[in-house]
């Protein structure tokens, strides 16, 4: 019986992911054609080329998991065996890389934006979160010390020296991401509301082709520079940096509309000639900040690892690539400026880092409490007020006064959501008045569908609260801190924080004072925050209002998935052995697939405007949740009485 059982789950398991997920992409895709007016990559040809090279990895893969692993591809039903042989001794994910390169070569191959804009980096997206929220440490648990990296990975944090597969595994997973960024973002095109970054003394300046020759070199400088060094740990250092200044860079790309169009010129020589060619190749997008000037000091940084000399070398070699992208016309003074704060910011990631987790420990540990008759008022009260006074300023501003009512009552019902769940999961003797962001999220959720049976835009309500979310959540993560909710797991000393507040729920709930935990609040805010900002330029494009609320889910849940792999609450419940929050973050991702499908236009512009009504009403609202969040009856044991121990 149990056999038989078995083998109908993993057949039921490979039509699923075989058969019924390639099948609801397609539909995904087709249904939201129309939705996603971006252009298409012209490499119609090289469609078939990519989706054979993903459909080869996949088929590689599974031949290596059932000879060498003893299994098959299914979560549920996992090889015996760790597999290091084969296509797995190349790549650590040979079956992801490969449905992803599959699904960029259906959609070139059919012109789909969709496919291109949306599908595929949603399901990039969706697989990146199972790994890292999931598969990594189902990994790890399993296997213990047999999990190693594969030849193509990030070379360790070790002072031996590079081997070949360490310096090939920069090319491929360094340059070639940065190189699909770059490609995407110049196939964007201007943004209708770009901002020439030229200053009006500049734009007059002589375009000297000469210095073509050193603009040209960078590419020759950059790539040189992963060949150079002598050890593993520059190495790495060099990788990591480039990689986070490719998100960074990219995501300022997409959200900040500023161009910076070459100055024009007559060419006079070979050098002037080849100078328009690359201007052909490149675009007034993309410019700000300059990753020509980016990559040249992230390459000189790793020509100094070498050697005293050659350290100098690299500096001025670089020094001299930032003044040509002025003196060929290629970028404005401000793209030079913005890449130099980026790459300080970056050369310095890890004082920045120690510093904001520095800062969260602090914020941790700052519990204050005012007692009067009974009534004991809690500092995280705070926190908790601002979060959704910004929040309500957010949706409010943004609909318009057409909105406002409705916007109440769905306020209402979220926190009331927000209650009423974590009481369910949650509520406790000792913790007996818990609040959770999916109950405030199902909340407002029902909110908007009430006040649609009264003649609201249920979409556009719903957008509203979208765009609202993140800020709210990560100004609220605040109060998480203080709070000791939403902890994490042990960490190593580097990145985890301390509680030794008594009262926080770490001590309290968790028994685990003074020990190192992952801030995992912390991740929480910087992915809302990148998160927020997406959504808003969404917003102020005009997007449809499907894609931004689903936008909002599919991102939201794809970080909660991980972030939750992280937390470390004993009172959140299991189910199936994931954390019932995970499932409800695929849930989330799940829900705004289908948003995304849903019709309807986008709202143009951002709202400015004072609004007095607006104001007071936020002020009142942050008052409330900030009472039900903050304030209590600590010498009371009736139920909802106490937010924390007495």
């Amino acid at each position: 019986m149990g056999v038989a059982r078995s083998t109908i789950g993993k057949l039921l398991y490979g039509v699923l992911f075989v058969v019924a997920l390639p099948a609801v992409l397609v539909s995904w895709a087709a249904a939201t054609q129309n939705r996603v007016s971006l252009p298409v990559l012209p490499y119609a040809w090289a469609g078939p080329l990519i989706a054979g090279i993903g459909v080869a990895l996949l088929v590689s893969a599974w031949i290596a998991l059932m000879a060498f692993g003893h299994g098959l591809p299914m979560n549920p039903y996992p090889p015996s065996h760790y597999v290091m042989r084969g296509i797995y001794r190349y790549l650590a994910h040979p079956i992801y890389v490969g449905f992803i390169l599959v699904c960029i070569g259906v959609a070139m191959h059919f012109s789909s934006s969709s496919g291109l804009w949306l599908v595929t980096p949603m399901v990039a997206l969706g697989t990146a979160a199972g790994v890292l929220g999931y598969e990594r440490h189902d990994l790890r648990a399993r296997f213990g010390d047999a999990v190693r990296n594969p030849l193509i990975a990030l070379p360790p944090d070790e002072v031996s020296s590079p081997t070949k597969w360490d310096r090939v595994s920069i090319f491929l997973l360094v340059f070639l991401p940065w190189s699909v960024a770059y490609e995407l973002v110049y196939h964007l095109g201007v943004p209708p509301d770009a901002i020439v970054a030229h200053l009006s003394f500049e734009r007059s300046w002589p375009v000297l082709e000469w210095t073509e020759a050193i603009y040209g070199s960078v590419y020759l400088f950059v790539i040189s520079a992963p060949l150079l060094v002598r050890a593993r740990r520059a190495l790495r250092r060099f990788a990591v940096t480039g990689l986070i200044a490719t998100a960074v860079v990219t995501l300022i790309y997409l959200t900040v509309p500023v161009i910076a169009p070459p100055r024009a010129f007559e060419p006079q020589g070979f050098l002037g000639r080849m100078l328009l060619v690359e201007r052909s190749m490149s675009h007034t997008v993309a410019a700000f900040p300059a990753f020509h000037v980016i990559w040249s000091l992230i390459a000189a940084d790793a020509w100094a690892t070498r050697s005293r000399t050659l350290g100098a070398f690299g500096w001025v070699w670089a020094a001299l690539i930032a003044v040509s992208c002025i003196t060929t016309g290629m970028h404005a003074i401000l793209d030079l400026v913005a890449a130099i704060v980026v790459f300080v910011a970056l050369r310095n990631i890890r004082s920045i880092w120690h510093a904001t987790r520095n800062g969260a420990e602090l914020i941790a540990n700052s519990w204050h409490e005012w007692r009067w008759h009974g009534v004991r008022v809690l500092n995280y009260a705070l926190y908790a007020a601002l979060a959704a006074t910004v929040g309500f300023w957010i949706s409010t501003t943004l609909g318009g006064r057409q909105v406002f009512w409705q916007l109440v009552f769905i306020h209402l019902c979220g926190l009331l959501g927000a209650g009423m769940w974590a009481q369910k999961l949650e509520g406790s003797i000792k913790l007996s008045r818990p609040f959770g962001y999916y109950g405030g999220a199902i909340g407002g959720g029902v909110g908007c569908l009430i006040a649609g049976a009264f003649g609201g835009n249920i979409l556009l309500l719903m957008t509203l609260i979208a765009v609202e979310g993140p800020w709210l959540q990560a100004i609220g993560r605040l109060r998480c801190l203080v709070q000791g909710c939403c902890h994490g797991h042990e960490a190593p000393e580097g990145i985890g924080i301390r509680y030794w507040q008594p009262r926080s729920r770490v001590c309290v709930l968790g028994d685990l004072e003074g020990v190192p935990l992952h801030p995992t609040p912390l991740y929480s805010i910087l992915a809302n925050v990148v998160i927020g900002v997406l959504l808003l330029r969404l917003w102020v494009l005009a997007a449809p209002l499907g894609i931004i609320a689903g936008g909002y889910l599919m991102l939201s849940g794809a970080a909660r998935f991980v972030e939750e792999s992280y937390r470390g609450e004993p009172q959140t419940p299991k189910v199936a052995g994931l954390p019932i929050y995970q499932w409800m973050a695929t849930l989330s991702f799940a829900s705004g697939v289908a948003l995304t499908m849903l019709p309807g236009g986008g709202v143009h512009g951002m709202r400015f405007g004072f609004d007095t009504r607006v104001a007071i009403a936020g002020v009142i609202y942050g008052l409330i949740v900030g009472c039900a969040m903050g304030v209590d009856f600590p010498g009371s044991t009736r139920r909802f009485a106490r937010l924390a121990s007495p």
